[in-house]
């Protein structure tokens, strides 16, 4: 695309641009504002933000802990969160909030992680509940967690690259050098732009034995050690093998965590003490509060939280004669006491985004930590050749302790002391200042013996290091030993307890549905009422608006399920139970509402869809009739949405139900009327077909309507009924005309 320019032609154009009156218009491709604009952003937050790297930590949290560790908060006292939070600001440009919620997700307090590595005093709130704040920072104090002297170890011998902070003025670790996989112990989620992660945590004890295994031998089965995920809030996994393995493998699956609970017989009460990660206290109260009052749930008198020091707890008061086990099924159906974790295993390595599963993280991070071990064997063997060095230039000073103090004591100018020394000994530079450094009171044989005697030792661990740094073996060896101590040190049981599948009763809605007679009613304007046979024995006169009249009625009972017919071509699928017992003084649920049906849809016919079994028939104005089994509505999954339902060719007059072959009557717009027995009619295979022919019309004119032969006042049904179809019918005698009949409006 080509770009122009508007110029402006005044004479004080530059003036005019400053102010805006004469704005540059530049047209470009959208590809290029992508490249240059949105691609920087988009990566920035993918690198520099939302995605954590191999040692398991995001930048907002390295920064935070590594400031903690500047300030001596790893082996000293606590101090204010405020001060923490001030002194990160060095290295984290952002606000006070942002980087406190960041300490606070790392404390012990809040019980987010499995490991924290913030040792917190004060009120953190915690990660179950979204009611419980936390404290502001100028209350609360903090520490680094023992654990994070595994995170440090070493830092300061090159183990990890440094880098500058944002303004230039002090350097910041890239990488923290983690002597044990902590990408697989915290919990870390994250959305940049275009993808996320979500990584679950995992027992620590479990994933240093599984590393362990891995280091001995990387083909070994990853499940036999880590067992599953683990959560700081416990709870129960329902374990998929098949699904777990899933995850083990691609890095990306989903698998269900429920709370748990116990039953207090003597008080009837249930008590959950233990929820799933993803949830909170608040979220089962108040889904629990909803269910209560739409019906769902009538087993529960009430339901409190008990949460205090000693921690979580929701008590459930149950109604006499309740079943804890079945009301529990129904709450994990139903409420986030049973959740779905799902993972994205999304790492950053070497800078760009990867998922990855187990093994290839355990791959990933034994590369890397073998590298950051080799990089401190390369630290500790320079300052032993350096060290070697200067024990060599004092061995040289041994020789003739005399001669040197007569070197110092007879040269004039200080700066000539080093160059006279270098010459009476054959020693370099260094060597010559580390024995002009020496005190006074050590220029004496005994003492420079000793210095000189650590040569052996120092050459032989030379010699270690030196063959630790070409053997990957030795090197692996030293990661095992350091897991094992991290295990001795640290491991803790599991928290979160694994239950099999098959374990796992689920719940069925149909099995726990109280079923009683009930009649159904369905107003012309599509309400609906479900009276129970003693509430119509009390009062039977149906109430409707003014214009508004019954358009049908059936007798069913509480289990069943209704088919609701639409004037769009539409069929909604609804248990009788999702309504509630209610009377004949009311107007009831108006039913496009209830099933969230499309704006301008109204119900043309409802009824009982019992075992699916019977037919339908469809009469069409052009006289055309289709007869549709009650089996092609049935599926196999329970979809609440049926488009097609039947043909929108034609329009449609009337829906007639029967079971077994019946008579049909059929009245026209011309006055007549066609009874004919269903048999003639072949059933259709699909739901929108349009049907056969059955009623022969003069010209303009229709059929109005049509209904079963046992629910009109024919009396000389012999004068209409014909052996074939199509027929056309016959006038329709006065003594056969009775009341008015209702018609689907």
């Amino acid at each position: 695309m080509s770009r122009k320019k508007k110029t402006p032609d005044t004479k004080n154009s530059k003036e005019q641009d400053v102010i805006g009156l004469h704005a540059e218009v530049i047209e470009q491709p959208i590809t290029h504002a992508l490249e240059t604009n949105f691609m920087p952003y988009a990566m920035s937050v993918i690198v520099s933000r939302a995605i954590p790297e191999i040692d398991g930590f995001k930048p907002a949290h390295r920064k935070l802990l590594y400031t903690m560790y500047t300030m001596n908060l790893l082996n000293g006292p606590r101090t204010k969160s405020a001060n923490i939070v001030g002194q990160t600001m060095r290295l984290n440009p952002h606000g006070e909030g942002a980087i406190y919620e960041t300490m606070v997700r790392l404390s012990k307090g809040y019980e987010a992680i499995l490991t924290p590595f913030v040792d917190s005093k004060g009120s953190f709130g915690k990660v179950y509940s979204r009611d419980m704040a936390y404290a502001a920072s100028r209350y609360t104090e903090a520490k680094l967690s023992a654990i994070c002297h595994e995170i440090f170890r070493d830092i300061d011998k090159d183990t990890v690259d440094f880098a500058d902070n944002y303004d230039g003025t002090t350097k910041e670790p890239q990488l923290l050098p983690t002597s044990f996989p902590n990408i697989l112990v915290s919990a870390n989620q994250g959305t940049a732009v275009g993808m996320g992660c979500r990584i679950c945590g995992f027992n620590l004890t479990e994933v240093c034995q599984t590393t362990i295994e891995y280091l001995k031998n990387p083909d070994c089965n990853i499940m036999d050690t880590l067992k599953a995920p683990d959560f700081p809030t416990g709870g129960e996994l329902i374990f998929d093998r098949e699904a777990m393995e899933e995850i083990y493998r691609t890095g990306k699956g989903s698998f269900r965590v429920r709370a748990k609970w116990r039953y207090i017989k003597k008080q009837n009460i249930i008590e959950i003490y233990e929820i799933p990660y993803t949830t909170t206290v608040e979220a089962i109260m108040d889904k629990v509060s909803d269910l209560i009052k739409q019906g769902k749930i009538r087993e529960i008198a009430d339901m409190r939280d008990e949460t205090d020091l000693s921690g979580l707890k929701l008590a459930i008061d149950l109604k006499r004669g309740t079943d804890p086990e079945k009301l529990m099924q129904k709450l994990f159906k139903m409420t986030p006491l049973m959740d779905t974790f799902s993972c994205d295993f999304n790492i950053l390595i070497a800078g760009m985004p990867r998922v990855m599963g187990i093994a290839e993280i355990l791959e990933e991070w034994t590369a890397w930590r073998i590298e950051t071990i080799r990089r401190r064997v390369y630290f500790d063997l320079s300052k032993k050749k350096e060290k070697l060095h200067m024990l060599k230039g004092l061995g040289k000073i041994l020789l003739d302790i005399d001669k040197a103090i007569a070197i110092i004591r007879n040269t004039e100018l200080e700066a000539e002391v080093i160059p006279n020394l270098m010459i009476g000994f054959g020693i370099d530079e260094a060597q010559a200042e580390y024995v002009a450094e020496i005190k006074l009171r050590n220029i004496n044989r005994e003492y420079i013996l000793k210095r000189v005697e650590e040569t052996a030792a120092i050459e032989e661990e030379i010699v270690d290091l030196e063959d630790i740094s070409k053997n990957k073996s030795r090197i692996k060896k030293i990661i095992i030993d350091e897991l094992k101590n991290v295990i001795k040190k640290y491991g803790a049981e599991r928290k979160t307890t694994i239950i099999s599948e098959h374990e796992v009763e689920e719940y069925n809605a149909e099995e726990h549905i109280e079923d009683y007679e009930v009649t159904v009613f369905v107003s012309r304007h599509g309400y609906l009422k479900k009276i129970t046979p003693q509430s119509l024995r009390m009062a039977s006169e149906q109430k409707f608006k003014e214009d508004d009249g019954l358009s049908r009625s059936f007798e069913t009972t509480n289990a069943s399920e209704l088919l609701v017919f639409t004037d769009k071509c539409q069929t909604y699928k609804v248990k009788v139970s999702d309504f509630e017992d209610s009377k004949a003084s009311v107007l009831g649920v108006y039913l496009p509402t209830k099933l969230e049906m499309d704006e301008d849809e109204s119900v043309i016919f409802v009824m009982d869809a019992g075992n699916y079994e019977g037919n339908l028939l469809f009469f069409y104005e052009n006289g055309k009739v289709a007869r549709v089994p009650v089996s092609a509505y049935w599926t196999k999954t329970n979809r609440k949405k049926l488009a097609n339902a039947y043909s929108d060719k034609i329009v449609l007059k009337s829906i007639v139900e029967f079971t077994e072959d019946t008579e049909v009557a059929v009245y026209t717009s011309d006055g007549r009327l066609l009874i004919f027995n269903t048999a003639l009619l072949a059933p259709k295979a699909t739901r929108n077909t349009q049907g056969v022919k059955a009623v022969n019309l003069k010209a303009r004119h229709h059929i109005e309507r049509a209904q079963l032969l046992s629910e009109t006042p024919v009396k000389n049904f012999d004068r209409y009924k014909v052996k074939r179809i199509p027929a056309a019918g016959a006038l329709l005698k006065p003594e056969d005309k009775g009341e008015e009949q209702l018609s689907l409006l």
